[in-house]
């Protein structure tokens, strides 16, 4: 197994690609973070806009204009977690956090973008965007054939300038063609939807530093998510269901997003709603009537908590 993955749903990607016992392929900003000692200030969120140039500060420094963007300095756990727009200094007194830190409020197209790095070139880009929905939930994500060659040159200048000398997988968070967060991974949700080949590509990539993926079978994928309300305890569903929606045309993998065994305040989800499951899928109408079909089998699972029928509704969207 070449991939250190963390999360059991996506280990299908990873099955069967062979990969020398000494090489560490990390998909958890944590492991990345161990790695990559000289590197790993990049979670430091603060650096990120301060090699930008954008304004910021930890709580406890007043911005200069409102609104901004506040979030942890450092969250090496992801989907959103605690962060909020704030829109004046009364309520920035009132929301001031220990750890947390502002930045301006940036506008335009959010972007996750991947990127194979040789000794801090970028040899390989992939571009993702989302469709949002609210309190830090994503409906679909549409995992582009196309370039952005503008995000792409301001991107390469910043790895250029900031991590010369790494080699390995690097994420970009983009707003407006700014970054607001660098990973020393790869986005492990869509892993399937680059090609065949590219899992290997990785692997030879960290083994021996250096990029071969002829990614000559590029062609646009969807990566559908379904949430569900906050505060019940999901059951996983028949395996046979999921076996059924495989077999649909158009339709890639099927992640069942949880840990069963776990209380569901111990994952990290974003505000809106608890992340349930992901299919990945060349046709999105297939995606969505997938979804759909998830949607029914974890109602079916629900007991009733309240009179309210709201309380065991499942919502859709994504990570």
């Amino acid at each position: 197994m070449p991939i250190i993955e963390r999360d059991p749903w996506r280990m299908q990607y990873f099955e069967g690609v062979a990969c020398p016992d000494d090489v560490n392929v990390p998909t958890e900003d944590a492991d990345s973070y161990q790695f990559y000692p000289r590197y790993c200030w990049v979670y430091n969120k603060l650096l990120i806009c301060a090699t930008q140039g954008l304004e910021h500060g930890p709580h406890g420094v007043m911005p200069p204009r409102f609104p901004v963007f506040s979030k942890p300095i450092y969250n090496m756990r992801g989907m959103g977690s605690g962060t909020k727009v704030i829109e004046s200094a009364d309520e920035y007194q009132r929301q001031h956090a220990p750890g947390h830190m502002w930045m301006p409020l940036l506008t335009g197209e959010h972007v996750s973008t991947d990127v194979a790095v040789v000794d801090g070139e970028p040899r390989w880009w992939r571009h993702v965007i989302g469709k949002p929905l609210r309190n830090g939930m994503f409906d679909y994500w549409t995992v582009l054939a196309e370039s952005r060659p503008g995000l792409e040159e301001y991107c390469g200048e910043w790895l250029r300038r900031n991590l010369q000398g790494y080699s390995g997988m690097i994420n970009f968070e983009t707003i407006g063609g700014k970054i607001i967060e660098c990973h020393l991974r790869f986005a492990d949700q869509w892993v399937d939807l680059y090609g065949a080949g590219w899992v290997e590509s990785v692997v030879e990539l960290y083994a021996h530093h250096r990029w071969s993926f002829t990614d000559s079978d590029r062609r646009t994928g969807y990566s559908v998510v379904l949430f569900g309300g906050h505060g019940l305890r999901y059951r996983k569903v028949d395996r046979n269901v999921i076996d059924a929606l495989l077999q649909r045309s158009g339709i890639s993998s099927v992640q069942i997003t949880f840990h069963e065994d776990k209380p569901p305040k111990m994952h990290a989800m974003p505000p809106g709603g608890f992340r349930l499951a992901i299919v990945n899928c060349w046709d999105l109408e297939a995606g969505l009537e997938a979804r759909e079909r998830l949607a029914l089998e974890f109602w079916s699972t629900q007991k009733l908590r309240t009179r309210k029928p709201k309380s065991t509704r499942v919502v859709a969207a994504q990570s």
